[in-house]
């Protein structure tokens, strides 16, 4: 029996976060038990980790200050749990994982990575320090460097990471979880008071520059003007009609009736089988986990071309590129006025291509081999010491 203890930067709502509880969702317990460790206190997911039988524990940093306080507290948790393997999820938690590993040197670090590129200018100064010291530190301190998208890979390969120790490993999603379902599509859409009938367009993304929401209401403006069934339903952290500025975007298109902010969502799979389409309209991603999850809830997608979004896609949607929201318009009325049937067809479509490449389990496989991998290794290395 592996242990592996996860260390992560939050655990509210996000790609990391929600492919963090997936593994563990998915994991061979006769052979791993996991432990998770959040630099910061608190998150919905902690309650659906810990509903798994994963016990949680938190460093209870403060967002954006480094503390010596924390790495003192993850080494004792480290001692505590005399983990086989310490494997972290994004940048501060990469970090702070291979500081606390040394003087540990038969616990394997494997870093997580999930972003495809790091935006200057919508990315704050300790993040861009935390991520090159982490590029300064990826021959030494970790054993393998597991990256969502190949986009990922290859970014951070060119920003000084070691490409040896660099592996890609897709997100994965779960077929039972997530697929077609007449009733729950007709269900959502009376609880959101909208005509059985009425083209539903979803945005799953939080309020977060990457995300530009800005050219996603510009498209659904000019669709609103051309399709008068149309409907926009936005959901994600800060997505709510108090954000000052995402309601002031909205209000200046004179079409707020159309749009529908329901703020942060655990029923994913309800919410996918109630759309039409999915559309994200993001200027950088890794590997976005709800185009994956519409996609097997047989929702097509516009995307746009940014990280693996056209990869995940492939054929059974579209994809333009980032901050064209005309382009984006066209392709989400080019998916609106299709047939019923054939608008159907594509979704299937949608749903095998998940099932062929994405499936969850075979996700978690590729991982629980790492795991099996750096132990192995670092068995070796010892006995040669």
């Amino acid at each position: 029996m592996l242990t592996i203890l996860h260390l992560i930067t939050g655990l509210r709502r996000g790609g990391a976060e929600a492919m963090l509880l997936k593994l563990l969702s998915a994991s061979d317990r006769s052979s791993f038990q996991h432990v998770v460790v959040s630099l910061t206190s608190g998150g919905p997911l902690a309650t659906e980790i810990g509903a798994l039988g994963v016990r949680v524990e938190s460093l209870d940093m403060t967002p954006g200050i480094p503390s010596l306080r924390a790495l003192s507290s993850l080494r004792s948790i480290m001692r505590k749990e005399r983990p086989h393997v310490l494997q972290s999820w994004m940048y501060h938690a990469d970090l702070l994982a291979g500081l606390a590993s040394i003087g540990y040197p038969r616990i394997p670090v494997v870093w997580g990575i999930h972003h495809s590129t790091l935006d200057v200018a919508a990315t704050k100064p300790l993040t861009r320090l935390t991520q090159r010291a982490c590029a300064l530190s990826s021959r030494f301190m970790p054993s393998r460097i597991v990256c969502c998208s190949e986009s990922a890979r290859a970014a951070h390969v060119m920003a000084g990471y070691s490409p040896s120790k660099m592996l890609v490993i897709p997100n994965g999603f779960d077929l039972g979880r997530f697929h077609r379902d007449t009733a729950a599509r007709a269900a959502f859409r009376a609880s959101l008071e909208i005509p059985q009938s009425a083209h539903l367009v979803g945005v799953v993304a939080r309020w977060d520059p990457n995300k530009d929401h800005r050219s996603f209401v510009a498209a659904a403006t000019e669709v609103a003007n051309r399709l008068p069934t149309a409907t926009f339903a936005l959901c994600g952290d800060g997505i709510t009609w108090d954000n000052a500025p995402l309601s002031s975007m909205i209000d200046a298109t004179r079409q707020r009736g159309r749009f529908i902010l329901l703020g942060a969502r655990s029923d994913m799979p309800q919410l996918m089988a109630s759309l039409d389409v999915l559309c994200l309209s993001s200027t950088s991603e890794g590997f976005p986990n709800v185009i994956g999850e519409a996609m097997a809830a047989e929702t097509p997608c516009v995307v746009t071309d940014c990280g693996d979004c056209a990869a995940i896609v492939g054929d059974a949607g579209r994809v333009v590129a980032p901050r064209d929201p005309k382009a984006l318009a066209g392709a989400l009325l080019e998916l609106l006025s299709l047939d019923v049937d054939v608008r159907r067809r594509l979704g299937v479509r949608a749903r095998e291509r998940i099932a062929t490449l994405f499936s969850l389990r075979s996700v978690a496989q590729r991982y629980e081999n790492v795991y099996r991998e750096v132990v192995a290794t670092d068995v070796q290395k010892t006995s040669h010491c």
